[in-house]
């Protein structure tokens, strides 16, 4: 199942929500902060990555809606 979509009030997405890793090029659910750094899953499960709080970002809306329906039409691996 995939997190909520994000709030527009925000500007870095929080624990549960859909990012983006700029460095990475990669897209994953925040799961957590440890030690300064982001951490992210990928969408589809999977070992975590960790990522500079800097290069993470929101997806923008159409990004997001592409995610999704990639998820829900079983493509492979997300890239927006």
């Amino acid at each position: 199942m995939l997190p909520s979509m994000a709030s527009n009030q925000q500007t870095r997405p929080g624990i549960g929500e859909l990012a983006k890793d700029n460095a990475k090029g990669r897209v994953g659910v925040v799961m957590g902060k440890v030690g300064g750094r982001v951490q992210i899953r990928p969408i589809g499960g999977g070992t975590e990555w960790d990522a500079m709080p800097d290069n993470v970002a929101m997806l923008s809306a159409r990004e997001e809606l592409s995610t999704r329906l990639a998820v829900r039409t079983g493509v492979g691996r997300v890239k927006p």
